[in-house]
């Protein structure tokens, strides 16, 4: 099933698959992109706030737009997004959790500036083993509408 517009009615819920964050992905993320003590080392991680090692917010982040491809952006007429709302990390993901997580539409709209197209907000949280909330947010996505034949997905 290819996702439009018109699939993304308020309220809808789109789950996320399980993902365990390992020591390896977090070292190898942070070593690249955010390359801060506490996402170097289990010592260091330790001896920070975050009680052990953690992944970089960006890490969860990344992961989280992992979980959203797989669970509706790769099979939709997704166009892109103008942008993120907001965004917080509530709580360190520390090596050997498990995220889980789910988009959830909060509204929909026609683009009035570009007809075939619409925009849909989504709030999203993303849940360790424990069900605590380790990260959410708010974001839009534009997709294509049906029978738009000229738009391509």
């Amino acid at each position: 099933m290819i996702y439009t517009y018109e699939d993304f009615t308020p309220q809808r819920v789109f789950p996320f698959a399980p993902v365990t964050v390992t020591t390896e992905d977090i070292i190898e993320f942070a070593s690249e992109f955010d390359p801060q003590p506490m996402h170097l080392s289990e010592e260091a991680g330790r001896a920070s706030i975050l009680g052990g090692l953690a992944a970089s917010g960006w890490h969860t982040c990344a992961l989280s737009m992992r979980m959203m491809c797989d669970s509706y952006i790769s099979n939709s007429t997704s166009q892109g997004s103008p942008g993120i709302e907001f965004l917080d990390w509530k709580r360190p993901v520390l090596a050997g959790d498990t995220l889980s997580g789910h988009s959830k539409v909060v509204e929909n709209r026609p683009l009035a500036s570009r007809p075939g197209i619409g925009l849909v907000k989504f709030r999203n949280e993303l849940t360790n083993q424990r069900g605590e909330i380790v990260c959410q947010g708010e974001h839009v996505v534009m997709f294509a509408m049906r029978d738009q034949g000229s738009i391509v997905a």
